[in-house]
């Protein structure tokens, strides 16, 4: 018997609490209500929503509780990883000044100045990003492909996660949404379920 479709993945999804400025963080709905979302809509085949954690918004906080999400999604899913397409970890962080969804290319190793660190090494997705948002925006939405992570929490943890992925044989994508009254909350939950299904297929 052949397989058919693309192997199988498993997704998981961290998002942010409020921060100054967003009391409230359009990420931390998004991440809480993707399950639900995702059972009513149905999965794709092949894809396994894993874990949905909400991050501190706190370089330090955020860090700390990534690496131990990170650490255990992967453990739970080793004896699972032989027979999987492997793992993504997608995270999502709001843009307040945002109008479109920002697909993120890379990550800038802020804690250690403006260059690669020691071993040259420059955190960026091994994700076909180019194809996902051209997906994306065939399904409608304003989706653009970014270069910059911005130099906040969401750049610092995106940084942690690439080099974790790279590490560990995974991959790793940050997405940045706008605010709920800039694309309502509706728009961003299908926006959000269509990236897991874009992802399903391309990842």
């Amino acid at each position: 018997m052949g397989s058919e479709g693309p192997p199988a993945v498993t997704i998981h999804i961290t998002g942010f609490k409020k921060f100054h400025g967003v009391p409230e963080n359009p990420t931390e709905t998004i991440v809480s209500n993707l399950r639900e979302y995702m059972n009513k809509r149905g999965l794709p085949k092949g894809l396994t929503l894993g874990s949905c954690s909400i991050l501190e918004t706190a370089g330090q906080g955020a860090v700390a509780s990534l690496y131990k999400t990170l650490q255990s999604a992967l453990e739970e899913n080793d004896s699972e990883l032989t027979n999987s397409g492997g793992v993504i970890w997608v995270h999502f962080g709001v843009n307040s000044g945002a109008t479109k969804f920002a697909i993120e290319h890379q990550a800038v190793n802020e804690a250690t100045f403006r260059c690669p660190d020691e071993m040259g090494w420059k955190p960026q997705t091994s994700l076909p990003i180019q194809e996902i948002a051209k997906a994306l925006s065939k399904k409608g939405f304003d989706v653009m492909v970014s270069d910059d992570a911005g130099r906040f929490v969401c750049n610092y943890v995106y940084y942690h996660s690439l080099r974790f992925a790279e590490e560990n044989g995974i991959k790793s994508l940050f997405v940045h949404v706008p605010l709920f009254f800039t694309i309502d909350e509706e728009t961003q939950m299908q926006f959000a379920a269509s990236l897991l299904e874009a992802l399903a297929a391309f990842g």
